[in-house]
Protein backbone atom coordinates (compact mmCIF):
# COMPACT_ATOMS: atom_id res chain seq x y z
CA UNK A 1 0.00 0.00 0.00
CA UNK A 2 2.89 2.38 0.73
CA UNK A 3 4.16 1.89 -2.83
CA UNK A 4 0.79 2.93 -4.24
CA UNK A 5 0.75 5.98 -1.98
CA UNK A 6 4.28 6.94 -3.03
CA UNK A 7 3.27 6.65 -6.67
CA UNK A 8 0.04 8.60 -6.20
CA UNK A 9 1.60 11.46 -4.20
CA UNK A 10 4.35 11.98 -6.76
CA UNK A 11 1.98 11.46 -9.69
CA UNK A 12 -0.10 14.39 -8.37
CA UNK A 13 3.07 16.41 -7.94
CA UNK A 14 4.23 15.64 -11.47
CA UNK A 15 0.82 16.44 -12.89
CA UNK A 16 0.40 19.85 -11.26
CA UNK A 17 3.94 21.16 -10.68
CA UNK A 18 4.19 23.32 -13.78
CA UNK A 19 7.55 25.02 -14.08
CA UNK A 20 10.21 22.48 -13.20
CA UNK A 21 11.95 21.29 -10.06
CA UNK A 22 11.37 24.34 -7.87
CA UNK A 23 7.67 24.21 -8.65
CA UNK A 24 7.54 20.79 -6.94
CA UNK A 25 8.50 22.32 -3.59
CA UNK A 26 5.01 23.39 -2.47
CA UNK A 27 3.85 19.85 -3.21
CA UNK A 28 6.76 18.41 -1.24
CA UNK A 29 5.84 20.56 1.75
CA UNK A 30 2.27 19.24 1.48
CA UNK A 31 3.51 15.63 1.24
CA UNK A 32 5.71 16.25 4.27
CA UNK A 33 2.78 17.51 6.35
CA UNK A 34 0.41 14.80 5.17
CA UNK A 35 2.68 11.74 5.39
CA UNK A 36 5.50 12.57 7.80
CA UNK A 37 7.97 10.85 5.46
CA UNK A 38 10.35 13.82 5.82
CA UNK A 39 10.45 17.20 7.56
CA UNK A 40 10.47 20.73 6.18
CA UNK A 41 14.14 20.93 7.15
CA UNK A 42 14.81 17.78 5.10
CA UNK A 43 13.51 19.63 2.03
CA UNK A 44 16.38 22.09 2.31
CA UNK A 45 18.81 19.16 2.37
CA UNK A 46 17.03 17.58 -0.59
CA UNK A 47 17.39 20.81 -2.57
CA UNK A 48 21.09 21.00 -1.79
CA UNK A 49 21.65 17.36 -2.77
CA UNK A 50 19.43 17.61 -5.86
CA UNK A 51 21.16 20.75 -7.08
CA UNK A 52 24.62 19.27 -6.61
CA UNK A 53 23.93 15.94 -8.32
CA UNK A 54 23.27 15.26 -12.00
CA UNK A 55 19.68 15.19 -13.17
CA UNK A 56 16.50 17.14 -12.80
CA UNK A 57 15.84 18.53 -9.33
CA UNK A 58 12.27 17.23 -9.03
CA UNK A 59 13.30 13.76 -10.19
CA UNK A 60 16.23 13.67 -7.77
CA UNK A 61 13.99 14.72 -4.87
CA UNK A 62 11.29 12.15 -5.68
CA UNK A 63 13.94 9.45 -5.93
CA UNK A 64 15.43 10.54 -2.60
CA UNK A 65 12.06 10.48 -0.83
CA UNK A 66 11.03 7.15 -2.36
CA UNK A 67 14.36 5.59 -1.46
CA UNK A 68 14.28 6.90 2.11
CA UNK A 69 10.71 5.62 2.57
CA UNK A 70 10.93 2.21 0.89
CA UNK A 71 14.42 1.58 -0.50
CA UNK A 72 15.34 1.11 -4.14
CA UNK A 73 11.87 0.02 -5.26
CA UNK A 74 10.36 3.02 -3.45
CA UNK A 75 12.78 5.33 -5.26
CA UNK A 76 11.86 3.85 -8.62
CA UNK A 77 8.12 4.03 -7.93
CA UNK A 78 8.22 7.64 -6.66
CA UNK A 79 10.30 8.69 -9.67
CA UNK A 80 7.94 6.95 -12.10
CA UNK A 81 5.03 8.64 -10.38
CA UNK A 82 6.63 12.05 -10.86
CA UNK A 83 7.63 11.65 -14.52
CA UNK A 84 4.66 9.68 -15.87
CA UNK A 85 2.29 12.69 -16.01
CA UNK A 86 4.88 14.64 -18.02
CA UNK A 87 5.28 11.80 -20.48
CA UNK A 88 1.52 11.46 -20.91
CA UNK A 89 0.94 15.20 -21.22
CA UNK A 90 3.79 15.61 -23.71
CA UNK A 91 2.40 12.83 -25.89
CA UNK A 92 -1.10 14.34 -25.81
CA UNK A 93 0.07 17.92 -26.33
CA UNK A 94 2.48 17.05 -29.13
CA UNK A 95 -0.34 15.40 -31.04
CA UNK A 96 -2.76 18.26 -30.43
CA UNK A 97 -0.40 21.23 -30.54
CA UNK A 98 0.58 20.75 -34.14
CA UNK A 99 -3.09 20.96 -35.01
CA UNK A 100 -4.10 23.78 -32.63
CA UNK A 101 -0.89 25.77 -31.91
CA UNK A 102 -2.22 28.87 -33.65
CA UNK A 103 -5.52 28.70 -31.78
CA UNK A 104 -6.15 31.68 -29.53
CA UNK A 105 -7.27 29.51 -26.60
CA UNK A 106 -4.00 27.53 -26.64
CA UNK A 107 -1.98 30.76 -26.57
CA UNK A 108 -4.10 32.01 -23.66
CA UNK A 109 -3.58 28.77 -21.74
CA UNK A 110 0.21 29.06 -22.06
CA UNK A 111 -0.02 32.74 -21.12
CA UNK A 112 -1.82 31.73 -17.90
CA UNK A 113 0.57 28.89 -17.07
CA UNK A 114 3.62 31.17 -16.93
CA UNK A 115 2.44 33.23 -13.92
CA UNK A 116 1.15 30.05 -12.26
CA UNK A 117 4.58 28.42 -12.42
CA UNK A 118 6.21 31.67 -11.29
CA UNK A 119 3.89 31.81 -8.27
CA UNK A 120 4.71 28.21 -7.34
CA UNK A 121 8.42 28.91 -7.57
CA UNK A 122 8.15 32.09 -5.48
CA UNK A 123 6.09 30.30 -2.81
CA UNK A 124 8.65 27.51 -2.70
CA UNK A 125 11.52 30.00 -2.50
CA UNK A 126 9.91 31.78 0.44
CA UNK A 127 9.37 28.46 2.21
CA UNK A 128 12.98 27.43 1.72
CA UNK A 129 14.20 30.88 2.81
CA UNK A 130 12.12 30.76 6.01
CA UNK A 131 13.43 27.29 6.87
CA UNK A 132 17.00 28.37 6.10
CA UNK A 133 17.07 31.67 7.93
CA UNK A 134 14.62 30.95 10.75
CA UNK A 135 14.33 27.15 11.12
CA UNK A 136 11.16 25.81 12.69
CA UNK A 137 9.59 29.12 13.62
CA UNK A 138 8.43 32.52 12.49
CA UNK A 139 9.39 36.01 13.65
CA UNK A 140 6.88 36.60 16.44
CA UNK A 141 9.00 38.28 19.10
CA UNK A 142 12.24 40.12 19.61
CA UNK A 143 13.89 36.83 20.65
CA UNK A 144 12.84 35.04 17.46
CA UNK A 145 14.09 38.07 15.50
CA UNK A 146 17.45 37.73 17.27
CA UNK A 147 17.47 33.98 16.48
CA UNK A 148 17.33 34.81 12.78
CA UNK A 149 20.37 33.39 10.99
CA UNK A 150 21.82 36.67 9.64
CA UNK A 151 25.07 34.97 8.66
CA UNK A 152 23.14 32.65 6.31
CA UNK A 153 21.39 35.63 4.76
CA UNK A 154 24.75 37.33 4.27
CA UNK A 155 26.18 34.20 2.61
CA UNK A 156 23.11 33.93 0.35
CA UNK A 157 23.39 37.60 -0.63
CA UNK A 158 27.14 37.33 -1.32
CA UNK A 159 26.61 34.23 -3.46
CA UNK A 160 23.76 35.92 -5.32
CA UNK A 161 25.92 38.92 -6.19
CA UNK A 162 28.89 36.68 -7.10
CA UNK A 163 26.69 34.66 -9.45
CA UNK A 164 25.39 37.84 -11.07
CA UNK A 165 28.87 39.32 -11.48
CA UNK A 166 31.04 36.33 -12.48
CA UNK A 167 28.52 33.81 -13.86
CA UNK A 168 30.67 30.77 -13.08
CA UNK A 169 29.37 27.21 -12.98
CA UNK A 170 26.85 26.66 -10.12
CA UNK A 171 28.98 23.84 -8.69
CA UNK A 172 31.64 26.41 -7.81
CA UNK A 173 29.16 28.39 -5.73
CA UNK A 174 27.79 25.24 -4.10
CA UNK A 175 31.34 24.21 -3.14
CA UNK A 176 32.05 27.69 -1.73
CA UNK A 177 28.83 27.62 0.31
CA UNK A 178 29.63 24.13 1.62
CA UNK A 179 33.15 25.22 2.60
CA UNK A 180 31.81 28.29 4.40
CA UNK A 181 29.25 26.12 6.18
CA UNK A 182 31.99 23.76 7.33
CA UNK A 183 34.30 26.56 8.44
CA UNK A 184 31.71 28.62 10.26
CA UNK A 185 29.08 25.94 11.04
CA UNK A 186 26.25 28.08 9.69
Amino acid sequence: MIYLRLFFEFFKTGLFAVGGGLATLPFLYAISEKTGWFTAADIGDMIAISESTPGAMGVNMSTYVGFSVKGILGGIIATLGLVLPSILVIIIISRMLEKFKEARIVQKIFYGLRPASTGLIIAAGIGVAMETFLPGSKITSLQSFLDFHWERLLLAALLFFAIQKWKKHPVIYIAIAAAVGILFKL
